[in-house]
């Protein structure tokens, strides 16, 4: 029932769990105790004499003899009940050093494990999330690894601890009488064939539930993130449908896990049931019969230690459905932290700590997903020019920004950097030296200090304050309420488009980086807010390598090189003046541009 991937999170603990197991031994061994000493707590009570008493029972007495006179019955009676009441304590305070053990341990899995969601969605490359929904991925970080917790490792706690009370408890029994304990051991196997019969495509069902939650959550987020364009369309009647159809079939598939999960508990109470009858009438017989040496009062300790057997066994019934419902999260953890990183660090990479003389794009084709973006495509920048990419929607433009910081690989063909490929770099060494402003402004819910720092440590405030000012932004962040530590909420909604890409320049500026890259960078953004980014865009790109994206073409005229792209090819390559003076796409696009 176990697979590897569940011992692969439970063994560093491995150790912890046989001191966890240890301690529950000795907490069964006491819950056997207080059994042990019905038969002479009997005998006492019903036959006023200690005579004719098991062996465990003999053990039990001789024990009592170094401390008190069994030939008196009222001492030996009241020392009896002074030890069973001992007994249960000590049970008791076994059983809670086993959870107060075991209670870390589960954390401690659950924790490591989202890091190792996080850490590998950090890792893993931009076109993972192009294919995935990041709503399902959000549902594996958080939902899923809560699963593992409520069904994996509570089914392996009440697995490890019944297991272990059946093999205790059953070494007892067969002391107590082997025929009866052989007898059982016939009936016990035979009522789980019946639960796990029951139980049997849990695993498959459950993964599907998953599944179906994943694109629940989908669709939230899809929502939340469209809900401007939902409610300016008029479409939150069709929203709403969708996300019922799915909510719909998510309830439905649940349904199903949810009676089929629930008919073992029933049945296994039921089976455990009819199997104590079944001993009640064969263990009568064996004490009918003269020649047997189970007698009454060691069967009704027999009865009263195999009654505790039963909840046990019902646990294990429990405890594999659990499982299987339980380790199909696991698989889809497992889906995102085995998948291929694609863009990893060669063996011996170079670190590359400054960009000297110039990038070179030398036949570099790419597709995604065997679709073609990039064909064949050629050209330079120098240290120091600002380089502007023009074309349609779709041309190619983006990719080529993504390609130089390495989000994506080529296909074919190299870029290299001051003449080394950068495959050969060392990826965080290579990131360092690239700043980006995009059109798709990313801020995080957190204070504007924080946001303008990201990834950086221990920054001056001042130096925070002096990149706020070159990007014409500190104007309206000394207005805000807690100045630089206002939180800007959610995605910087609470900021209007051009403060938010004004705080994103202020963070390029911080960084300081030799080479920038603008992507459409004042595409969506009011001509006002247009002018302060573009002043501040201006003081950015002095004395730096700039790849620019451009969407307004105004802004690219002064550029050293500008390459227009078509389909991702480059039909034309040169300065504002002799493109023009071509008549050719980019003349075209300019006078389009002038009209808009």
């Amino acid at each position: 029932m176990f697979n590897n991937k569940f011992f692969s999170i439970i063994s560093p603990y491995k150790w912890k769990l046989l001191l966890v197991i240890l301690v529950n031994a000795i907490s069964l061994f006491f819950s056997i105790a207080t059994m042990l000493l019905i038969e002479p707590f009997v005998k006492i009570f019903f036959q006023k004499e200690l005579t004719g008493l098991s062996v465990t029972g003999e053990q039990v007495i001789h024990f009592l003899e170094y401390f008190i006179d069994i030939s008196v019955l009222q001492q030996s009676f009241l020392a009896l009940v002074i030890l069973l009441i001992i007994m249960f304590l000590l049970k008791n305070i076994f059983l809670f050093l086993t959870q107060w053990l075991l209670a870390p341990i589960r954390s401690d899995v659950i924790r490591k494990l989202r890091n190792q969601m996080y850490h590998k969605v950090l890792l893993l490359p931009i076109s993972f999330f192009s294919s995935q929904k990041k709503g399902d991925v959000i549902s594996r970080a958080v939902n899923d690894t809560q699963e593992i917790e409520f069904t994996v490792l509570n089914a392996f706690q009440m697995m490890i601890n019944s297991i272990l009370t059946l093999i205790i408890y059953f070494i007892a029994l067969f002391i107590m009488s082997y025929q009866l304990t052989l007898f059982v051991l016939i009936l016990l196997p035979l009522a789980g064939l019946c639960i796990s019969f029951v139980t049997r495509n849990l695993r498959k069902q459950s993964l599907e539930a998953k599944n179906r939650l994943g694109t629940l959550f989908s669709h939230v987020e899809e929502t939340i993130s469209g809900l401007r364009i939902i409610k300016g369309m008029n479409a939150q009647q069709h929203a709403q449908q969708i996300f019922e159809r799915h909510n719909e079939a998510y309830a439905q598939t649940q349904m199903r896990i949810k009676r089929r999960a629930d008919l073992s508990s029933p049945m296994s109470e039921f089976l455990g049931v009819t199997v104590v009858m079944i001993v009640l009438v064969f263990g009568g017989y064996l004490v009918i019969r003269e020649q047997s040496s189970l007698t009454a009062a060691l069967f009704i300790t027999y009865i009263a230690l195999f009654s505790q057997i039963v909840n046990p066994a019902k646990n294990i019934g429990t405890a594999m459905s659990n499982f299987k419902r339980g380790i199909s999260a696991l698989d889809r953890i497992y889906e995102i932290l085995d998948s291929d990183e694609v863009i990893n660090n060669i063996e011996n990479a170079i670190n590359i700590e400054a960009f000297q003389h110039e990038i070179e794009f030398r036949n570099v084709t790419f597709a995604y997903e065997e679709i073609p973006v990039l064909k064949n495509i050629s050209f330079h920048i120098k240290k120091g020019e600002m380089v502007a990419l023009v074309g349609a929607s779709g041309a190619g433009k983006s990719t080529i920004a993504d390609l130089l910081p390495r989000f994506y690989d080529v296909t074919s063909g190299a870029i290299l950097l001051d003449g080394q490929d950068i495959r050969q770099y060392d990826i965080d060494h290579l990131r360092s030296l690239f700043s980006l402003v995009s059109q798709d402004i990313i801020l995080f819910n957190d204070t504007i200090y924080n946001n303008i720092a990201f990834g950086m440590e221990n920054v001056d405030e001042e130096k925070v304050i002096a990149a706020a000012k070159l990007a014409n932004a500190y104007s309206f962040i000394e207005k805000m309420p807690d100045g630089l530590y206002t939180n800007i909420g959610d995605r910087g909604l609470s900021l209007s488009g051009g403060q938010r890409q004004r705080i994103s320049i202020a963070r390029a500026i911080l960084r300081d980086t030799p080479i920038l890259i603008l992507d459409e960078a004042t595409s969506a953004i009011d001509t006002e807010s247009e002018k302060l980014v573009q002043d501040a865009l201006q003081k950015i790109m002095q004395n730096r390598t700039t790849l620019v994206i451009a969407h307004r073409l105004s802004t690219i005229q002064h550029a050293h090189k500008i390459i227009v792209l078509e389909a991702g090819e480059i039909i034309e390559s040169g300065t504002h003046e002799s493109l023009i003076a071509l008549h050719g796409r980019y003349s075209k696009l300019v006078q389009i541009n002038q009209f808009q």
